[in-house]
């Protein structure tokens, strides 16, 4: 494995970050996860414009131009020799003083990391899982916007630790008013009513990559989707219901607290936009 840090590659026995940097120490930085299928870099751009987004709300400077951090992580996928590989970058604010002054770091720090991921066992794709609601609510707006994907993941982290406490794999967070935000990794939908819904980012979800490429391909199928606000009670009388993300792709559910959804397997819809899915990301 070859991991790149601010412009030299290493091994992943000698890739090194200072205990100073304030990624380590406070959770100041962005990140992204990305795929790569058959050697292509899937969905680099949108990537790439969500990290210099989120970089930009917080007024951190990334020292390369989008242009040349995209040639960048293309060179790192061909030096890995990885055509299917899960791909991690992350800009940190760099290495400064003790203490929370962002201006005490005079460098930010990018790490590329090429590697293997695999967030369910295989197979939960062709049975589905079971989700719970956890009892931690996503930060709401008047904190910060969680469409600024930083490191400082605790939220999601501590809602983790609870499902994997209750037995499942993942858990839906709701906000501050009870609606449904996301799970702690992924986005989340819902056949209801013969129509595809998804959680908004004014819900506090994250405006996940595969949650857009999925709405495009439903929408270029026919298949009635829209953005909408969701409670528990239509994850639970919901027909069918999958989850998104570069990490899980897409992950049928089967149960949520308790409650079969459908007949307890992975529905017509579900199976339909997965093969959709898997023939838009081996595209040439």
């Amino acid at each position: 494995m070859k991991i790149w840090i601010d412009g030299r590659y290493c091994s992943r026995e000698d890739a090194r970050v200072s205990v100073f940097d304030h990624g380590l120490l406070y959770g100041d930085g962005v990140f992204e996860g990305i795929r790569a299928y058959g050697g292509r870099v899937f969905r680099l751009r949108e990537h790439l414009e969500r990290l210099y987004r989120s970089a930009r709300a917080l007024l951190l400077e990334i020292p390369l131009p989008p242009e040349e951090l995209q040639r960048t992580v293309t060179a790192a996928v061909e030096a890995n020799g990885a055509p299917d590989a899960y791909i991690r970058l992350v800009v940190t604010r760099g290495a400064g003083a003790l203490g929370m002054n962002p201006r005490l770091c005079p460098k930010p720090s990018i790490i590329l990391i090429v590697d293997e991921i695999r967030f369910y066992p295989e197979k939960c794709y062709a049975e589905g899982i079971a989700l719970m609601t956890s009892s931690l609510r996503r930060i709401p707006p008047a904190c910060y916007d969680v469409r600024i994907k930083s490191l400082n993941y605790l939220n999601n982290l501590l809602a983790k630790i609870e499902a994997n406490q209750a037995g499942c794999l993942e858990a839906v967070m709701l906000n501050q008013e009870g609606r449904v935000a996301e799970c702690t990794g992924d986005n989340i939908f819902i056949w209801s009513g013969g129509t595809l819904k998804t959680p908004s980012a004014m819900d506090q979800a994250l405006e996940g990559i595969t949650r857009d490429v999925v709405l495009g391909l439903a929408a270029a199928a026919g298949i009635p989707c829209a953005e909408a606000s969701l409670t528990q009670y239509d994850l639970y009388t919901a027909q069918e219901c999958f989850l998104t993300g570069t990490g899980a792709e897409l992950m049928p559910v089967t149960k949520i607290d308790g409650r079969t959804i459908g007949d307890g397997k992975p529905g017509p819809v579900t199976r339909r936009i997965l093969g959709l899915f898997h023939e838009e990301v081996r595209k040439p």
